[in-house]
């Protein structure tokens, strides 16, 4: 008896050894953006300011640079959809001579965005999405942008639950951002009132991807119900860039954005990095960001 009971010792405190050996399973990387304390403050211009001129051809994004060096914005958040050939990636001497002509105007490429829809249950669709994302990684790469802008998807799958599609959505985010990390381009969700509705439904979004290479593009505009500054409030910590709107909505219905609130939020919650702003609606595009931009800066001391 005592030779069994010294055996089943021995054997037993064997393999308590070896369970000790084997590391355990890394732990998600934390969701929240980890940053130094404080405020630093860089304008950003969302190329989609001047939509419709960069699709029919009166504007390009090299004119889009100058424009942010002739009124002093440090960056330009330039979208894909305005590349030549998108959604299919332009050739390196474009890419190339965009980033030139950024550096010696002293302006800063703050990101790029392609328009991907992960909220279908099409498999092979998500894939070819989920590789134009690479590809678009890759752009960004060669420009300098640090963050490329995608989104979960227009609308919720009919026939679908939402913790089902949220499912897949994240295995495809999750590819996303590991590849991205391979490149050193940081993969963001813009929340825009499509799939993703809330705050919390976005922050579900990106603590279950659990990437240090995965944020949120925070969308002032398309937080549409309950108070859109709270809701703002709680997307601040998961922020790695923003879209400043003219307007935030509440309950469904426009109102123009407090901007001072905007910058109580920032003071409060803390943010350094690009803000980028976006102006649309009617009216000459340059005339409209330019009185947009001013009054972002007399409501951010900048």
């Amino acid at each position: 008896m005592m030779t069994m009971d010294r055996r089943k010792f021995l054997t037993r405190s064997a393999g308590m050894a070896a369970a000790s050996a084997i590391p355990a399973p890394a732990a998600p990387a934390p969701a929240k953006v980890a940053r130094e304390s404080g405020l630093k403050l860089k304008l950003g211009l969302n190329a989609y300011s001047f939509d419709k001129a960069l699709r029919d051809g009166s504007m390009t994004l090299t004119d889009a640079v100058h424009f942010c060096a002739q009124h002093g914005v440090d960056a330009l958040d330039a979208t894909g959809y305005y590349f030549p050939g998108y959604p299919n990636v332009p050739s390196d001497e474009y890419i190339y001579n965009l980033k030139r002509t950024a550096f010696v105007n002293g302006v800063g490429i703050s990101g790029t965005g392609v328009r991907n829809n992960f909220a279908v249950a099409d498999a092979a669709a998500r894939a070819k999405d989920v590789q134009m994302v690479k590809d678009w990684i890759v752009v960004a790469s060669k420009l300098g942008a640090p963050v490329i802008r995608v989104f979960s998807g227009p609308e919720r799958p009919a026939g679908h639950s939402f913790d089902e599609a949220l499912a897949w959505m994240v295995a495809d985010f999750k590819e996303c951002a590991a590849f991205g990390g391979q490149h050193g381009v940081v993969v963001a969700l813009q929340q825009h009132n499509d799939f993703l509705k809330t705050a919390a439904e976005t922050i579900r979004t990106i603590d279950a991807v659990g990437s240090e290479w995965f944020g949120c593009i925070l969308d002032i505009g398309s937080l549409r119900s309950g108070d859109p500054y709270a809701e703002i409030e709680k997307l601040v910590p998961y922020a790695v860039s923003w879209q400043i709107k003219e307007s935030v909505g509440r309950d469904g219905k426009d109102e123009p954005t407090d901007l001072k609130k905007i910058k109580a939020i920032m003071d409060r919650s803390g943010y350094r990095g690009y803000v980028p702003f976006e102006a649309l609606g009617a009216g000459d595009p340059r005339v409209k960001v330019a009185d947009f931009l001013e009054k972002i800066r007399q409501a951010f001391g900048l």
